[in-house]
């Protein structure tokens, strides 16, 4: 049986999959104070996650994490499959950073001090759309 995974994917699928689930994993439990704070950043730059509670709000993400994070790590997730979930998903955090005030330079996407964490975002965004770009290719030919 041949895994649905290139072996030039293995490196980035652990790598991402492996800090997304254990990002997801610390999210489980959080605290009331905690949350809210999460929540309260989530919904200044996507005002419809207003409607949930921040207790709510992290469970979700947490869950979203945990299984991005897994589909990533499981070779029998095909890659398209993986790269189109990192994508969408990351195109929401790169959307936070662009989003949120102060994290990143007026008129400039160079971050500040507070959003260096954040533009780590665009790193999970263009690893997301090389999978499905290479998987594209390879699968048109």
């Amino acid at each position: 049986m041949r895994l649905p995974i290139a072996p030039r994917h293995v490196p980035p699928r652990l790598a991402t999959g492996a800090f997304i689930l254990n990002s997801g994993m610390a999210k489980r439990g959080m605290d009331e104070q905690s949350a809210t704070q999460l929540h309260g950043m989530a919904k200044a730059a996507y005002p419809f996650l207003g409607s949930l509670q921040p207790t709510t709000f992290v469970r979700m993400l947490s869950a979203g994490e945990m299984a991005l994070g897994a589909a990533l790590l499981l070779p029998v997730v095909p890659t398209m499959v993986a790269g189109i979930g990192l994508t969408a998903f990351s195109s929401g955090l790169v959307g936070l950073y662009l989003r949120t005030p102060g994290m990143h330079e007026e008129r400039s996407l160079r971050p500040t001090q507070d959003g260096t964490a954040l533009a780590k975002d665009f790193w999970l965004l263009g690893t997301g759309l090389g999978f499905v770009v290479d998987e594209a290719r390879c699968g048109a030919r």
